[in-house]
């Protein structure tokens, strides 16, 4: 059996890197502390030390030398992890031989490749193709998640949450998991229910303040016959849980509420020890792609030719290649042969309204996400679009810098 020691780990890192170990039959040791490391080290002898850099970086160089002056444990290999080094710190690890570095947050696919090579063992991960993120505004916490449910991004989910309310010290924490274009069935019960096990696991979260947003018949049908989800609120419009969520009080601007409550993020928001996203799914990680296909496909529906043109040199500006459509019909006819990474569209045009284009993706799984640009101001209105699956909803007319800024915000999310 392999045995690998974690050293000065945060709470989130070794609990998630014990379960993970353990799993694959790999010994798990925890240690506090580098000089109580170094002589647990010698007397055991790992396959692997896992370091975590605490503040004092003196520390671990210390260690370091220890590591390396003894014959019997200076070939035994080094992970660390921490936060960005400067370049001189960098310098200082080199004739430490360490065999990989990772800057928090940390993809946990590659970390795992890492670990494998060093025990020469293969990890099992999930690639399930998955959206998940993670983010906060006062005391309510915000999961998003599209595409699918991967069993080792929702594996992390509980650290990061618990990482969070700790970090932030939220009191009374509030859970809304938005998975509006996400469309399940029976296969993926079991995974609906270690999402929620995850959730639930966290600390001070209770069932009655856990809300769920979804149009997915066979979510709604699990939760409402499910005795363990008894006091979970689900629902397929924001309206409905606004109130209870955010409080009686709430401002009459439902737009406003939605961008500055829902929509953004606390300032205090925390940096994640683990990255919830594959090294796989960022933009530009296969080199042996095509430059061509790394651009941005846009595609704009609006029947207002102004418009039409402010947003086609908007995007060009960070070199994406846009398609402009005069109506719904035109790009619906275009749909399906056209793949695009993020569709902008007006709500009332004629023939087709958005509505009922965020509805004809919904239904075809198209998964590029959608931001409404609308000079509509309605409540009602706002609400609808949210609920069907647009990502955001902005009021025209938006600066470029405002349109851009939100644009790089949703890409980084879907990818």
């Amino acid at each position: 059996m392999k045995h690998v020691l974690i050293v000065d780990a945060t709470p989130l890192f070794r609990e998630y890197l014990k379960e993970k170990l353990k799993e694959e039959n790999i010994e798990v040791e925890i240690i506090q502390g580098q000089n109580t490391a170094f002589t647990k080290l010698v007397s055991q002898l790992h396959d692997l030390i896992i370091i975590n850099i605490t503040d004092n970086f003196d520390d671990t160089i210390d260690f370091l030398d220890k590591k390396m002056s003894n014959p019997n444990t200076g070939q035994i290999p080094i992970i660390m992890a921490g936060p960005k080094l400067e370049k001189e710190q960098i310098q200082s690890l080199i004739p430490y031989k360490i065999t990989k570095y990772f800057s928090k947050p940390i993809k946990f696919d590659l970390f795992f490749e890492a670990i494998g090579r060093a025990l020469r063992t293969n990890f099992s991960l999930d690639t399930t193709d998955c959206i998940l993120e993670l983010h906060q505004n006062e005391n309510v916490i915000f999961i998003e998640i599209a595409k699918g449910l991967n069993r080792e991004k929702l594996s992390l989910l509980k650290y990061n949450i618990a990482e969070l309310i700790t970090n932030n010290k939220i009191q009374n924490p509030k859970v809304i998991i938005m998975m509006s274009d996400l469309s399940l069935s029976f296969v993926d019960g079991s995974n609906l229910e270690f999402m929620m096990e995850n959730i639930l696991n966290a600390q001070h979260i209770s069932r009655k303040n856990i809300k769920i947003l979804t149009m997915d018949e066979f979510t709604k049908q699990l939760f409402e016959g499910h005795k363990e989800y008894e006091g979970i609120v689900v629902a397929d419009s924001i309206s409905t849980v606004l109130p209870e969520l955010l409080g009686e009080g709430i401002a009459t601007d439902m737009l406003q509420l939605i961008n500055e409550r829902i929509l953004s993020s606390s300032k205090n928001n925390y940096t994640a020890t683990a990255e919830m996203r594959f090294q796989s799914e960022l933009p530009g990680s296969d080199q042996d792609q095509d430059q061509s296909s790394n651009r941005i496909k846009i595609a704009v529906i609006d029947d207002d030719p102004v418009i039409q043109q402010i947003l086609q040199a908007t995007f060009a500006r960070i070199n994406a290649d846009t398609d402009i459509f005069n109506s719904g019909i035109q790009f619906m006819n275009k749909i399906s042969t056209h793949n695009y990474n993020l569709i902008v569209l007006d709500i009332f045009m004629p023939g087709i309204s958005g509505f009922d284009i965020i509805t004809n993706l919904h239904n075809r799984n198209y998964k590029a996400p959608i931001i409404v640009y609308s000079s509509a101001t309605q409540r009602e209105v706002v609400i609808q679009a949210l609920s069907l699956g647009a990502r955001s909803y902005l009021v025209k007319p938006q600066k470029p810098e405002a349109l851009l800024q939100k644009v790089r915000e949703i890409l980084l999310a879907a990818n």
